[in-house]
């Protein structure tokens, strides 16, 4: 994808710039030529960093970035962002991770007012690299200027707007040359000696991750089979979220949350209208388990008996589940933050405990079952289904607290084999949550079907959910991807330009050519 760097004149940067500028792939513009020239407003395929003076509203540099977006290109920074720095409480309302980020970056500072300027993501110290980084991922601009203030013993966020190439000092300016460099070269995909795929799908991972939505071998039969469709894949991870619309279409294979950078990128995405899975509106609602409660009641869908918890009920646990019952975080994934009571005093601390946490738990009746029932739902049909056998000696599916965990067996059938009562309980199920891919954990209890949760995120793993459909799976999921963006495209064709704001046409290749990871818990 070609970049322009648009100034407000040739004058605004020394002659240093040109040289990051000697590649085809980038090239400096002035904004009234970016603004006025035919060839922009027909090119595809373009990101364009705007580096203006001014970004207040109707200036150039505001036009700028407006038309970059009624154009199919890709701003930095969006108007999005650039209204969203106006706003003040949006600013100090950081991410936890990102405030814990703060407080570790700045503890060491004895002054009381600190100001860390960011260039493409990067700061001249080393030491403030990562906080620059991460201030970077939530506002994406070519310069931020952020000011943190020390109140009382934490360290806040109290200032961040963007600043434009005049405002570089010019001590700084040897660096920024240095980072635009990087940020064009180092960080965009090398060319491919083949002809452009019909799209691209960018595939959000991180390797440290110790409980992977998807193995390496899926991952691996997931890129083969993409490959042999004519559809570029390529993994990300966090610190590629500036890249994430030279894609077409996202698909994050992270363990996700609402307070977490998963929930970021896919909104970012969804936002500049690519196709994501999971999408955001999935990630709100199925991570968190007292809205999933909320929603299967209801609409009467077949559960557990299940109370929500607050400090005024906590005392009727007992009355209204019995023992054993289950008590749940409302954010757990992969079985932890989920424990089983059998005695009421222990309930009744563990509750004590939960609610420091969350001013709002779940508590649901224990239902042994020697496996849960996993059904795969994609765009609102069944993908696969699975049996969860529990872990040896355990009542969930996996057990924690060794210095490895264990697993229970995982069995794949063919869906027309399953109960029809259980695949049709989970369709009633994810259709409430959306239309992309979901995984509905089920206990089978006298032969009812009732639901345990709905992850957004599920388990695609090589030898386990493909083990019926095997490559069949991954082509269904990417055919999933295929048909919305050519269906995105052909709107965007009919209806001709848009308005700013309005959903762009898919980004990526083949559309520029054109115009909480989860196993069952509750054992």
């Amino acid at each position: 994808m070609k970049t322009l760097l648009v100034f407000d004149s040739p004058d605004s940067w020394p002659t240093s710039i040109h040289d990051v500028a000697r590649s085809s792939e980038v090239e400096v513009v002035t904004a009234q030529a970016y603004l006025t020239e035919p060839r922009f407003a027909a090119a595809r395929r373009l990101r364009v960093l705007n580096l203006c003076r001014s970004y207040r509203y109707q200036s150039q540099g505001y036009y700028v970035s407006l038309l970059a977006a009624a154009r199919g290109h890709h701003p930095q920074p969006s108007i999005q962002t650039i209204q969203d720095l106006k706003n003040r409480a949006l600013v100090r309302a950081v991410p936890d991770d990102l405030d814990r980020l703060i407080q570790t970056s700045l503890k060491r500072l004895a002054s009381e007012r600190f100001e860390l300027s960011i260039y493409f993501g990067r700061n001249v110290a080393k030491t403030y690299d990562r906080l620059a980084r991460q201030i970077h991922n939530l506002f994406p601009a070519p310069f931020l200027r952020t000011t943190f203030r020390r109140i009382e013993d934490n360290w806040e966020l109290t200032g961040l707007r963007l600043i434009g190439a005049h405002e570089v000092p010019e001590h700084h300016r040897g660096f920024v040359v240095e980072a635009a460099r990087d940020h064009l070269t180092k960080r965009q995909r090398a060319p491919r000696p083949r002809p452009a795929p019909r799209f691209s799908l960018a595939i959000l991972v991180e390797p440290k991750e110790q409980e992977k939505p998807s193995d390496e071998q899926a991952l691996r039969r997931l890129r083969r089979v993409a490959d042999a469709m004519d559809l570029e894949t390529e993994l990300i991870e966090v610190d590629d979220f500036s890249r994430l619309t030279s894609f077409d279409a996202l698909f994050i294979r992270v363990t996700t949350g609402v307070n977490h950078y998963t929930y970021r990128f896919s909104r970012y995405a969804a936002s500049e209208g690519m196709v994501v899975v999971d999408d955001p509106q999935s990630i709100i609602r199925c991570t968190n388990k007292v809205f999933l409660a909320e929603l299967l009641r209801r609409h009467k869908i077949p559960c557990p008996p299940t109370l929500i918890v607050h400090r005024d009920n906590v005392e009727t646990i007992k009355e209204v589940l019995g023992l054993p019952c289950i008590l749940k975080l409302p954010d757990s994934a992969f079985s932890l933050g989920v424990k089983r009571f059998d005695d009421e005093e222990a309930l009744r601390a563990g509750a004590e405990r939960f609610l420091e946490a969350s001013d709002l738990v779940i508590a649901q009746a224990y239902r042994p079952t020697d496996f849960d029932w996993r059904v795969g739902i994609l765009d609102r049909k069944p993908l696969y289904v699975c049996r969860y056998h529990m872990a040896r000696g355990h009542w969930q599916i996996a057990q924690y607290g060794k210095a490895r965990p264990s697993y229970g067996s995982v069995d794949t059938i063919p869906v027309d084999e399953a109960p029809s009562e259980v695949v049709r309980t989970a369709l009633d199920a994810a259709n409430l949550i959306g239309d992309g891919l979901y995984g509905v954990d089920i206990k089978q209890v006298d032969g009812t079907p009732l639901v345990i949760e709905v992850n957004d995120n599920p388990n695609l793993d090589g030898g386990s959910e493909d083990g019926v459909l095997g490559d069949g799976l991954y082509r269904r999921l990417l055919e999933y991807f295929v048909e919305r963006l050519e269906r995105r495209i052909g709107g965007a064709v009919s209806a001709g330009p848009q308005r700013a704001g309005a959903e762009a046409p898919a980004r990526g290749n083949g559309a520029r050519a054109a115009g909480q990871a989860s196993r069952p818990e509750n054992g």
